[in-house]
């Protein structure tokens, strides 16, 4: 009997111990969710854009503020414009190394260290804003842009897009294949390699150098964004022709890169409001270039005397070819690009059916007499 009240008091002994074990684990957990609440944290965020810019550039300082509210002050963001704190092309190597924990920028400026990072911006003739959102958010193109980036130590997150831009400005006109010879343009990514292709000669540079670099005559072209974006640059006193369509860029997304370990080690519902913060930076970026662009551009032909122009359609045509061309050459050499670029003709292919009697008949309706 005695036996027996002392195995029962050291089975009960062994209970108590394992729920003081397990009380005090949920308590830990407790206090280390309340100090994490508590806590507060400093980031600074690095911008290919000059500072406080319109439209790109205040996408990232609206995602600063709506961070901060959003959060009540516990993650600070202070951004950098290029050049401030690192040069505006190596803002993507200052993320990934972690000297700062987020950055601002576009995709294809870094096609040099991940050639798939082109789709992730803009491909020509490719997906507009509307279908690269959906895309992103809901055809698998976010999870395939977190593969691309996975090795880099970088989250990467939609965060803005312009809308479909101009094709840019040129300080002559262009009215055959025979024009684009020898023209110097700055002209990023893909769009980049297609301009070499048809015989002009791309170069890279940042937007803030773009004005000086036209007007001086180092380049004789240059796209930057659109009417907004291009009339504060001043674009229209270096040169007087602005011509369209923006097949380079029809849809170009912007994103905000996140360094991994910064990331993780944010409480969960400081990572959420970053993503949600993210998402109506993204769209509301949209939004504004939707609701300013026509007026700048009225401002542009009808006060500053722009000369508007389509390019040629045996331009466009050859520049299509071209694209198709480099595509296939990429896809070949890179598996990762050619899953993406599958996923992303397959999106296209399937919302194009639905837009030709929806955003196409739309249009087309509007204009009827």
């Amino acid at each position: 009997m005695a036996g027996f009240k002392f195995r029962k008091f050291k089975k009960s002994l062994v209970l108590l111990f394992v729920l003081t074990f397990f009380i005090a684990c949920e308590q830990e957990e407790a206090n280390t969710a309340f100090k994490d609440s508590e806590k507060t944290f400093k980031w600074r965020m690095v911008t290919t854009w000059p500072k406080n810019y319109p439209g790109v550039g205040l996408g990232a300082e609206n995602l600063s503020k709506l961070v901060n509210k959003m959060s009540a002050g516990r993650l600070q963001i202070k951004v950098y414009g290029s050049g401030e704190l690192v040069p505006a092309l190596e803002v993507f190597d200052a993320v990934s190394r972690g000297t700062v924990q987020i950055g601002h920028g576009a995709s294809y400026y870094w096609i040099g260290k991940a050639p798939s990072a082109q789709f992730f911006t803009a491909l020509p003739f490719g997906l507009n804003a509307q279908e690269m959102n959906a895309w992103l958010h809901y055809g698998g193109g976010l999870e395939l842009w977190e593969e691309a980036y996975d090795k880099f130590n970088l989250l990467p997150l939609a965060g803005g897009n312009t809308g479909v831009q101009m094709a840019g400005w040129f300080n002559k006109e262009i009215n055959s294949l025979e024009d684009i010879k020898g023209t110097r343009m700055r002209i990023p990514g893909l769009a980049g390699k297609v301009w070499t292709e048809a015989g002009g000669e791309a170069v890279l540079m940042p937007g803030s150098e773009i004005f000086t670099n036209l007007q001086t005559g180092v380049i004789d072209a240059a796209e930057w964004i659109g009417p907004y974006n291009d009339q504060t640059f001043g674009l229209h006193q270096a040169a007087k022709y602005y011509y369209y369509p923006g097949w380079h860029e029809p849809g170009p997304t912007l994103e905000v890169i996140i360094n991994k370990e910064a990331f993780a080690s944010l409480p969960s519902d400081l990572q959420e409001i970053l993503r949600t913060a993210s998402r109506a930076v993204n769209q509301d970026m949209l939004d504004e270039y939707t609701a300013r662009n026509n007026q700048a551009l009225e401002t542009l032909v009808n006060i500053h005397g722009v000369k508007l122009k389509r390019l040629p359609d045996d331009v466009l045509r050859k520049f299509k070819e071209i694209t198709a061309e480099l595509l296939e050459e990429l896809i070949a050499e890179d598996p990762l690009s050619k899953r993406i670029f599958e996923s992303q003709e397959n999106f296209k292919k399937n919302v194009s059916e639905y837009h030709k009697i929806s955003e196409k008949a739309v249009y087309e309706m509007r204009e009827l007499n």
